[in-house]
């Protein structure tokens, strides 16, 4: 059975990954267990589990304003952090899935795919390229971009007006089995439509706000190099 070592094992993601069986072992740690900013603590980790994978799951993402108001925090959890990862896998030669996001693309044209030119438009999407520069150095490797959020839709209101992929923790784990033995970079996502009528198939209480800059209009990405798979 390949063994996958999960850092972030206590996150959203990974508590939805813990309820399907699947042919792959699983190893998730928490923060506790694997300090991904020291690389002493990746080091004794991979030493003792021998995965022949991680999937780098941690990092910061909520609350979006923290990666404003503590870049220094964003910076070492998200690109030293992932950083550190890549060093020691390369080292060992044990492959990694790094989870990115849509929001490296600018938001502005939509239709993106993993050719077209990067410009993130906030600072988590910044820190979440910095850790993706380390990934894309190290050949043996899978990169994520993905658009995806818990079930139901946790925010009282929703944008009407801008358009993404959105897609539940729950739905993207049946499409993360089918890539993860895959190298390069994947756009993955759901049906491009707008955050509210997305969010409000599962959320009825959901009402509509409108961006007027803070978020960009056209958010979607190109899924069809995930299609072929």
């Amino acid at each position: 059975m390949k063994k996958i070592l999960v850092t972030g094992g206590d996150g959203r993601f990974a508590n939805e990954l813990k309820k399907i069986k699947t042919k792959y072992k699983f190893i998730f740690l928490n923060r506790n267990q694997l300090n991904i900013c020291s690389l002493n603590s990746i080091a004794k980790v991979i030493k003792k589990y021998k995965p022949k994978t991680v999937l780098h799951l941690a990092g910061l993402s909520r609350p979006m304003n923290i990666h404003e108001k503590n870049i220094g925090k964003s910076i070492n959890l998200n690109i030293v952090g992932t950083a550190n990862l890549v060093t020691v896998c390369a080292k060992n030669k044990i492959k990694i899935i790094y989870f990115s996001t849509s929001y490296i693309y600018p938001g502005k044209k939509g239709n993106y795919s993993e050719n077209d030119p990067l410009l993130p438009w906030n600072n988590y999407g910044w820190s979440k390229l910095g850790g993706e520069c380390a990934v894309q150095m190290y050949k043996n490797s899978l990169i994520l971009r993905a658009c995806m959020t818990q079930k139901p839709f946790v925010h009282k209101k929703a944008y009407a007006n801008v358009k993404s992929n959105f897609i539940y923790h729950e739905d993207i784990i049946k499409i993360f089995l089918k890539v993860l033995n895959k190298k390069g970079i994947y756009n993955i996502g759901g049906k491009s439509q707008s955050i509210y009528n997305f969010a409000k198939k599962s959320n009825s209480k959901v009402k509509k706000k409108y961006s007027n800059g803070e978020f960009p209009l056209n958010q979607n990405m190109n899924l069809q190099k995930l299609k072929i798979i």
